[in-house]
């Protein structure tokens, strides 16, 4: 991995990944999309095992976004599957880990007994420090932008806050992972390029890797590169030095 000039490896502090291709990789093998997206469980461990090994502190995953309900229904309903039977496999060993898990996203249209397990899971590993997992599950962008302006509407009818007071800062602090810092890196797999819904808002001034590999390949090899793209990026949030050319 590339290091800045006195030798410290630039990692992203925040990796935010788009897991694309779990469906085009079982396509390729005729195999159902259900084999796709467990083997693109096990592509998750691989990396989260990789990314804590590179540095990251905090890793953020698009695991089922809000638009993820329009699939036919016999694949939501194993993509539900996979998630309780993630929960019931892995939160004791992250807990062991020092792996904090997080979910973010919509919890109303989720059944009743995976909210319990997710709800169990937050609770479960909430005093862990190693490490911070965010599974991005019923979870859109746009969702996101508008529930925090929900809830700010709600607190300027009760008196609690002005309009004048709503600013940037205000409304970030009512969105997901607003206690956390912006992504550094968004990786995207598969193929396509864009972002499809996902971390609208904390976005503004990620780095974006996007790579044809599809999900179940991607490993620790694919990271490195995505890492390596990104210590080359120059980050200027809008500014630049004087000696830069835009």
């Amino acid at each position: 991995m590339s290091n800045n000039n006195n030798g410290v490896a630039i990692v992203p502090e925040h990796l935010a990944i788009i897991m694309d291709g779990n469906g085009r990789w079982a396509k390729k093998r005729i195999l159902g999309t259900s084999r796709g997206h467990r083997a693109g469980v096990e592509a998750l461990r691989t990396v989260l095992r990789a990314a804590r090994a590179r540095g990251v502190r905090y890793m953020t995953v698009y695991a089922f976004s809000s638009e993820n309900w329009k699939r036919p229904s016999d694949e939501v309903s194993a993509l539900m599957a996979l998630l309780k039977r993630y929960l019931a496999n892995e939160v004791a060993e992250l807990k062991q880990e020092g792996v904090r898990l997080s979910f973010i996203g919509r919890r109303d249209r989720l059944g009743d007994d995976i909210v319990a397990m997710i709800e169990a899971a937050e609770r479960d590993t909430a005093d862990r420090e190693a490490f911070r997992l965010n599974l991005a599950v019923d979870y859109g962008g746009q969702w996101d932008i508008s529930n925090a302006a929900r809830l700010l509407a709600e607190e300027v009818a009760a008196g609690r806050l002005s309009p004048s007071d709503i600013n940037e800062s205000t409304v970030h602090h009512h969105t997901a992972l607003s206690e956390l810092p912006a992504p550094d890196l968004l990786i995207r797999t598969g193929g396509d390029v864009r972002i499809s819904n996902y971390l609208l808002w904390q976005s503004a001034y990620t780095e974006f890797y996007f790579c044809d590999t599809l999900w179940p390949d991607f490993g620790a090899a694919d990271l490195d590169a995505a890492i390596d793209e990104f210590a080359t990026r120059q980050r200027r949030y809008g500014g630049r030095t004087e000696d830069a050319v835009c």
